[in-house]
């Protein structure tokens, strides 16, 4: 596992709310929760795939800068 390309991938989640949920989530046989933090307006986080986090999810509006682009969980297409 520590060959591939994604194991270690950084990505930026920056809170455009308040009460922006990151909650990171297990590799494994079955998925869980492993850890979450709570972002306020404008606050931003550096996150990394590890080979204990295989996934996140991110609940509430913010922009995630990645090696893919932006991406915003509302769906609006330009930064506001």
């Amino acid at each position: 596992m520590a060959d591939s390309p994604v194991l270690g991938d950084y990505f930026v989640i920056r809170a455009l709310e308040n009460g922006v949920q990151v909650i990171g989530m297990t590799r494994g046989p079955e998925t869980r929760f492993h850890h979450a933090e709570k972002l306020d307006k404008n606050e931003v986080m550096i996150a990394q795939f590890t080979e204990h986090t295989s996934a996140m999810k991110i609940r509430g509006k913010a922009l995630l800068y990645t090696a893919h682009g932006v991406i915003r969980t509302d769906g609006e297409l330009n930064e506001k």
